[in-house]
């Protein structure tokens, strides 16, 4: 018998070994690993062989589930470590990513386990969306039938309405492992949705409000982690960045976590030396755009603070004493080209930004959009 067809029985179903994390606060003992051995085919879903374990070993086993079609999102998992919906994970290809053949389930992360492969939603994720107001604040007065909003205004917000909210880019979020405050990927992305909608009546208000908050917009450390996570392709990190570039660039607020000044000193340092002076962002964001900025009150206090960090850094070679006393230089020619392309964004009489999720044509077979990483593009 061949090699790969060694565990399969008849029917066309393979034996698969579970590993599942297992916790109940009720019995005072600590979690433990559970290992169960099903048999199903090969391309049914993870989902499917918990349960299976459930029904023949042990029916205590905890798994939270309701459509079995990806859409509800209530099964979600880690599944060898990385987020996935247990419905929408193949046995197989679960397998095949095993280190030891043996597919490993664990709760999500980021949030407190209420038993087994249960976790509580209300304590983390759904306080948080409730945190940035999820639904409509009508612009007055209200129409007499309704309001006509543009094709392109809806695309817009298209991406961030297919969230389901399964909580897997909250339970991979790196920043609120080290924050758990932090408002968070899926919150903030649910709150472009209404932000990007033209029929919001308090755009300048919710970004206000997500700026100045410490835990909100400016509190994304960029680790791309949600994205990944993400089974619909919401891309939460793109629409934390799309909050940030409205809040500064056209309502211009400046916030007291010093993102807008953050911003404006990183592009200026990279359109002046065509790279990153690493020394001088901190004090250029405190004190202002220019290298007398250090010499501002705010930005000596940051600098102090900073020197057990900076004296580390040169103790252990990460930067050198001619990297902070002068900027990195590249060859003219680069330096000129990146000079020349922000010449062409800043000339032009309003930024592009287009959300790149849906791809195809209209009818009139005129292109609306390109699928992009991103999900969207600031040019």
């Amino acid at each position: 018998m061949p090699a790969e067809a060694h565990d399969r029985r008849e029917g066309g179903t393979q034996s698969f070994t579970l590993r599942l994390r297992r916790y109940d606060p009720e019995s005072g003992e600590a979690p433990y690993w559970d290992e169960h051995t099903i048999e199903l085919e090969p391309h049914r879903s993870v989902l499917e062989g918990i349960l299976q374990a459930r029904d023949r070993f042990d029916g205590s086993i905890g798994i939270r589930c309701s459509c079995r079609q990806a859409i509800c999102g209530s099964c979600g998992v880690r599944v060898n470590g990385e987020p996935s919906l247990a419905c929408h994970t193949h046995l197989d290809a679960a397998r095949a990513m095993a280190a030891d053949g043996v597919i490993e389930i664990e709760p999500m992360g980021n949030m407190p386990v209420l038993k087994d492969l249960i976790v509580d939603m209300d304590a983390v994720h759904w306080k948080k969306i409730q945190r940035v107001t999820p639904w409509l604040l009508a612009k007055q007065p209200v129409p007499e039938r309704e309001y006509i909003v543009s094709k392109e205004s809806m695309v817009d917000v298209t991406q961030t309405m297919g969230c389901i909210q399964c909580g897997a880019c909250v339970s991979d979020c790196l920043a609120m492992e080290v924050d758990p405050g932090f408002i968070g990927p899926a919150a903030l992305a649910k709150a472009y949705r209404f932000v990007g909608d033209p029929r919001d009546d308090q755009q300048f208000e919710r970004l206000n409000d997500l700026a100045q908050d410490p835990q909100g917009i400016f509190d994304c450390t960029h680790c791309f982690k949600c994205v990944q996570a993400c089974p619909k392709d919401v891309n939460p990190m793109g629409q934390i960045m799309r909050l940030r570039r409205i809040a500064t660039n056209d309502h211009h607020i400046v916030d007291q976590n010093n993102g807008e000044r953050h911003e404006a000193a990183f592009t200026g340092l990279i359109r002046d030396n065509g790279i990153l002076w690493e020394a001088e962002l901190l004090p250029r964001s405190y004190g202002g755009a220019s290298w007398f900025g250090k010499f501002a009150p705010a930005a000596g206090k940051e600098l102090l603070s900073s020197l057990p960090v900076a004296f580390y850094g040169l103790l252990r070679r990460k930067m050198t004493l001619a990297g902070i006393l002068k900027p990195h230089k590249i060859p003219s020619a680069d330096l000129k080209s990146v000079r020349a392309i922000y010449d062409k964004i800043e000339s032009r009489p309003e930024r592009y930004e287009l959300n790149l999720y849906i791809a195809g044509e209209d009818e009139d077979a005129v292109p609306t959009a390109t699928t992009s990483t991103e999900g969207s593009a600031h040019a």
